[in-house]
Formats: C-alpha cells, structure tokens, sequence
C-alpha cells in the first residue's frame, strides 16, 4: 500500500466522510498514529527522558492525551475551514506543478536538499557550540533549562531564512509564477475571512488550554518582546516552512498522489521531519531515539496537515502564516522566551 496514485474524486463532488476513511493513505496515517501512541506509553512508562520545563509535571500519559486533544483540535479546524470556504471555488494545485516526471525530479531533489540543509545546521551549530539548527529555536513550544543566546536565535533564524526560503524561491521563482508557487491569492476576500476566523479561533484556544506566559509580563517586555518574536520566528521558522512545504513541494505532492487526503498527510510528515534537531530531541539510545521520533510526530505532524489542508484550500500559501503559524501560536506563546532570551527587562 502507498500514498501514490490514490484515486480521488473531482472536486466537484467530493467524498463524503466514511469515503475518505476507505482511502488507503488516510487508514495508514491513522495505523501510524495510533501505533504512535501505543509505543510512547510502551517505551516511557513512568517517565519520560526530554527537558521540557513547560511541561514538566505531565506524565507520558497526559502528553500523550495532550497530543490527540492537538488532533481532535486539527480536525474541527479542519472541518470549520470547509465550511467557512464552502462556497469558493476549489483551486487545482496539481495544475500548477510540471508535466510529471519534473515534478518527480524536483520533489526528490527537494526532500535531498532538505536533509542537507538540516546535516549543515547540525554541525554549523555545533561547530558555534549552539544547539542543532532546525526549524523550531531551542526552548519553543517546551522550553528549556540550556542557556540560549542571542546571537545563536538570530544566526538561527538568518540560517533557515537563507537556505529554506531564500534560495529554493530564488531558484522555483525563475522557472514557475507567483500563482503556480502559490504565493498570489485567487480570492483576498475569501482569504481574508478564512484567516481572521481560524486566527481567533486558534488564539483562544491557545489561551483557554495553554494559559500562555505572556501575560505575565510587564507592557514594556510586550512591546518590545512580541515583535521581536514575531520578526524572529517568522524569518526563522515560518516563512521557510511557507516557501519550502506549502509553496513549492504541496502542488508536486498533489499532481504525485493524485490526493487531496495523500497530500495534507505528506505535508505534515515533511513539517514533522523539520523540526528533527528541535533541542529537546534525544538519540543518544534506541529508545531515546524512538521516543524522540514518536513525540516529533505527536507534536508536528497534525499542525503540519492542517497548514496543508489551508493551503490546498485556498491556493494561497501565505494564508496558513497568518491564520495558524505567525502569531498564533509563536508570538503569542514564545514571546517570553525571547524575553528571557534577549534579557528585556
């Protein structure tokens, strides 16, 4: 079984729910997911091996719960995005990728250059005495007790910029459109809607279940401390995910699998295997290792779809960085990070 040339309804008439449970990529994520789940609490036990100081006093049975409350988050997003963009047109991304066989060569070539890339940021990293370069700086989402630097989260987010933004768009944008790279929208209106919706949606959410620490600090750390994050995270983390996955390998997944459903699974894998060297990661042992792998994927993986299923949704690449990435949930959640890492008093 794979995820290639999965036969898929037009758009005109999609598939209902239980067709979309009969597609053989949607029952293997779903094998996938839940053997996640099985070997975290198999391979934990009581305790798990990572630093996560923002969620130290879960058990590996509540970040696991945590995770699938993530899921089930994703997937009612999910469906509110179909209903919010019910009546606009469907976009048909797999028009924009090249005839198949270029397709194929550049997917391959992309996903090379993507292990390259993370293989230079490990041991340029390294080589500063920083922690590895992925897509996601030391200490987001779970914080860290390991002293970050300022120079290491600015050289962090020109590093990524550079190689994952910079560099493939200057090298796709010679050869295909602003439209065929998704980066031009087809409807601003309906954009418009979709974002501001899934936004607030998303920050109360993010507020209600994480309690986020900005709130805590002073005005001055605010003001200072958000756009600072904002500028950061979105050089370092949100545009080269937006360049990489969403604008240029999501419409070469598409004309490949012939798959909506295909095509949001494989973009929240390569979002997930991004974020490989996030700083907590621990592959020091075969089960560390498992373990490391196991959460990458609980954490990533369904963000990464739903970033997809925006991006299929509505052709536009850049809607997914303001609904769901840019501010909610980096600036709102790691602004006191940067804080704390840049000394804002």
């Amino acid at each position: 079984m794979t995820l290639v040339n999965e036969p898929e309804a037009h758009p005109a008439h999609r598939p209902g729910l239980r067709a979309l449970l009969r597609r053989r990529s949607v029952r293997l994520a779903a094998v996938g997911w839940v053997a996640c789940n099985g070997l975290a609490l198999a391979v934990a036990r009581d305790t798990l091996p990572f630093d996560w100081p923002n969620a130290a006093a879960r058990t590996p049975l509540g970040r696991v719960v945590d995770a699938n409350l993530v899921l089930v988050e994703v997937l009612l997003l999910t469906a509110l995005t179909y209903w919010v963009s019910r009546k606009r047109a469907v976009p048909d991304l797999a028009s924009r990728a090249p005839r198949r066989s270029v397709a194929a060569r550049e997917t391959l070539f992309l996903l090379l250059y993507a292990a390259g890339a993370l293989g230079l940021g490990f041991a340029l990293a390294r080589l500063l005495g920083w922690h590895p370069f992925g897509l996601h700086l030391a200490g987001s989402i779970y914080g860290t007790h390991e002293h970050v630097s300022p120079a290491e989260a600015v050289t962090w987010a020109g590093f990524n910029l550079v190689i994952y933004a910079v560099v493939p768009l200057l090298y796709f944008r010679r050869r295909y459109s602003a439209e065929a790279l998704n980066l031009r929208s087809g409807n601003r209106r309906a954009d418009a809607l979709l974002i501001g919706v899934i936004l607030g949606v998303e920050s109360l959410v993010q507020i209600a279940a994480l309690e986020p620490e900005i709130f805590d600090l002073t005005a001055r750390q605010i003001l200072l401390g958000a756009p600072l994050t904002f500028t950061l995270y979105l050089a370092g983390a949100v545009l080269p995910a937006m360049v990489f996955i969403y604008a240029i390998l999501v419409p070469r997944f598409l004309l490949l699998t012939g798959s909506t459903a295909a095509t949001v699974i494989l973009g929240g894998l390569t979002y997930t295997a991004l974020h490989v060297w996030d700083a907590w990661t621990i592959f020091d042992s075969p089960g560390n290792a498992a373990l490391s792998v196991v959460f990458l994927i609980l954490t990533y993986f369904a963000p990464g779809m739903f970033k997809t299923v925006l991006t299929v949704r509505t052709g536009n690449a850049w809607v997914h960085v303001w609904a769901y990435h840019a501010f909610a949930p980096h600036t709102l959640a790691d602004t006191p990070h940067l804080v704390h890492v840049f000394h804002i008093r």
